[in-house]
């Protein structure tokens, strides 16, 4: 493990160094600095803690090897006792080097971003816009448990109350982290309230979840801007097509267009735009990028394709499907008020192990 002791060196080293940095006037006197640095050094600090705990296992295991080399150990009761304490303190050690294995895989480096998520009604007509509206609602809950905040950043309703498209921002620790698994087309079978003789149908929308880019990530040039005005449209809202304060952003080298009408100014729609716009294009470039890298991959979980169908929500059978794990969970209902974790939970140990197997192969 020469490579590991090396990196657990390293992050120790600069654990240390941050607790120094962060007790300066100096680094006080800067919040964004302060910032910076408080965020790596809470991201140090497990791997600090587990490292510590791997080094008083060992402690405790030479302990225990000593002893057999005591008089005592050539009784036979004494040495058996020493050597089943042996046994479960190296279980004990591995399982802690296991785990720090774990703490010190490469991390994505949006983990840490807020995030923009796109619902969009896909095949399915107005039940598909209906299914949108249920999945807005699921992700607008799970965002409330976990303490996050989330901003409308355009919606775009029908008038049953399903949603064409819908737009947000989550502002919260580890957003992108967890929702970056949602990406992908959801399907769902169902009996549609507007159903007279009781079919299922099936209906998809795609959900989209894109790092939220600042403009350090992304920086746009104007030139390469269309920017247009038009008048709001939409079911409900009383400033609906009163004033001409929607915005339409066209990015000229992409052909990519924004709309944004959920705000009472031009300016406020501009900026949602022109943020969301540098979220599409930072995820496109970046997803560019991991395809080159990503090409001879097979069967990725990670944050998944859109044009993949990812998850199944099936009423009739009271049951959730993700396919890419083959994960089954029952009690739907419990699922669409927002309760996600379990599923969450299950794509981020299957790509840990992933990314562990592959790192095991390599050394």
């Amino acid at each position: 493990m020469p490579n590991m002791f090396t990196q657990m060196d390293a992050v120790c080293h600069r654990f240390e160094e941050l607790s120094i940095r962060l007790n300066q006037p100096d680094t006080a006197a800067d919040p964004a600095l302060f910032r910076r640095l408080m965020r790596e050094y809470h991201d140090a600090e497990p791997v600090v803690q587990a490292y510590r705990v791997w080094q008083t296992a060992q402690d405790h295991l030479a302990q225990a090897k000593a002893l057999l080399e005591e008089p005592g150990a050539l009784d036979p009761d004494f040495k058996q006792m020493i050597q089943q304490e042996i046994s479960e303190k190296s279980q004990d050690v591995e399982k802690l080097e296991n785990n720090l294995k774990i703490l010190l895989l490469p991390k994505d480096v949006n983990d840490g971003k807020n995030v923009i998520v796109e619902i969009r009604g896909g095949a399915g007509g107005e039940e598909a816009a209906l299914f949108a509206h249920s999945l807005l609602r699921m992700y607008t809950m799970y965002v409330q448990s976990r303490g996050w905040q989330l901003e409308m950043l355009n919606l775009n309703e029908t008038e049953l109350g399903g949603v064409k498209e819908a737009i947000f921002s989550v502002d919260g620790a580890g957003a992108y982290n967890r929702l970056k698994y949602e990406s992908g087309v959801h399907r769902v079978q169902r009996v549609p309230e507007t159903e007279t003789q009781g079919r299922i149908h099936t209906s998809t929308a795609t959900v989209a979840v894109m790092p939220q880019a600042e403009e350090v990530d992304f920086a746009l040039d104007m030139k390469d801007l269309r920017i247009d005005t038009f008048r709001s449209s939409g079911a409900g809202g009383q400033h609906i097509n009163k004033t001409s304060s929607a915005i339409r952003v066209t990015h000229l080298p992409t052909g990519m267009v924004v709309e944004c009408q959920n705000e009472r100014s031009q300016f406020q729609n501009k900026d949602k735009a022109l943020e969301i716009l540098r979220s599409r294009l930072l995820a496109q470039k970046q997803k560019q990028q991991q395809d080159a890298i990503n090409a001879s991959r097979q069967g990725q979980v990670g944050t998944g394709d859109r044009s993949e169908k990812i998850r199944t929500y099936n009423f009739p059978q009271d049951r959730c499907t993700d396919h890419r794990i083959g994960l089954t969970v029952h009690n739907l209902s419990k699922i669409m008020d927002g309760n996600l974790d379990e599923v969450i939970d299950a794509l981020a140990t299957r790509e840990q192990a992933e990314k562990l197997q592959k790192l095991n192969e390599q050394g």
